[in-house]
């Protein structure tokens, strides 16, 4: 309640804000509504209550949504889920490609890249790592040329942003397809999602409840050791878990060593899409998956993951 100043100091008769006259002289106070004491006791503004920052109904609904999909392709035709990862590469080159040219002017060429992107993956599952790399180059080469037909001005810095692409989000999802060559391959793909997102969720909830020191500020401030922590915690002990018992051969110490390499490339591959997206100056790549925002933003932690998986499945029980 704002304070009505004393208007008897002026002199005369002067109405108060409620119309009543008063003489001059000395000051009547109204004590009809008493303003509190300057040191009265107020209750405690109460803290603000952590958020995830995302509809976390949706996201939840999109990532049930997503595993069936993904499951139920696995389990049925193999050559569906390469379908089902093509198409993924094909969407996260398009918006990996969509951003870099509304924020920094970049023009990669998305044509030979979605081509060549989804016969990478192709390559991968037929002729394994031989195919991969050749498919790679020829993206690569494909990338070049095509940007020859516009102007000079750029080119260098398109064609290695288009070459970029073709590594980061075609190549490396080349080594899910190649997992599942294995006789245990569904087994193999399904212990290297359920191991990242294990990582994702122990990383969020002991960060979310007990995070204290940041891990990356600059790069990403939500991040925290103690998320790190328990990113590893969590992905070694299903790491433990799937290779007892899902992978042909496996044993439950292979797991801890690879929850342990998975929770540290998957925290690498966020942090990595961080500095992208910084550097881009925007919160998503895309919007396409509500909760979650585009689908570069759920490969992240993947893409990097897969190398490191495919290549500790290989060494602990053999290509299959």
């Amino acid at each position: 309640m704002p304070i009505v100043p004393d208007m008897t100091e002026f002199g005369g008769n002067q109405d108060d804000d409620r119309g009543t006259a008063r003489p001059s002289g000395t000051p009547v106070r109204n004590d009809t509504n008493p303003e509190p004491m300057p040191d009265a006791s107020q209750p405690a503004p109460k803290p603000p209550k952590k958020s995830a920052g995302r509809d976390l109904s949706a996201a939840i609904g999109v990532g049930v949504g997503l595993g069936a999909v993904i499951v139920a392709s696995l389990f049925v035709v193999k050559a569906v889920f390469v379908g089902v990862v093509a198409v993924a590469v094909v969407v996260g080159l398009w918006e990996l490609t969509k951003r870099l040219e509304e924020r920094k002017g970049i023009r990669a060429p998305l044509v030979p890249l979605a081509l060549g992107g989804a016969a990478m993956v192709v390559a991968g599952y037929v002729r394994g790592a031989e195919g991969a790399w050749v498919a790679m180059a020829l993206t690569a080469l494909a990338v070049l040329v095509w940007r020859m037909t516009e102007p000079p001005e750029g080119y260098l810095r398109d064609v290695t942003a288009g070459v970029f692409a073709a590594f980061y989000v075609p190549f490396l999802a080349t080594f899910v397809a190649m997992m599942l060559t294995a006789d245990d391959g569904p087994q193999r793909v399904v212990t290297f999602l359920l191991l990242t997102v294990v990582s994702d969720t122990g990383a969020y909830a002991v960060g979310w409840r007990f995070g204290r020191h940041k891990l990356a500020p600059r790069i990403s401030p939500g991040k925290t050791r103690e998320g790190l922590l328990g990113a590893v915690a969590f992905a070694m002990v299903a790491g433990a878990l799937c290779m007892q018992f899902l992978i042909d051969d496996g044993a439950w110490w292979q797991g801890l060593v690879l929850g342990l390499a998975v929770a540290v490339s998957a925290t690498l591959g966020d942090l990595g899409e961080s500095m992208i997206k910084r550097d881009l100056g925007i919160k998503d790549m895309g919007t396409l998956l509500p909760g979650h925002g585009g689908i570069m933003d759920r490969l992240d932690s993947l893409l990097p993951t897969a190398p490191v998986v495919w290549l500790l499945l290989v060494l602990f029980v053999g290509s299959g």
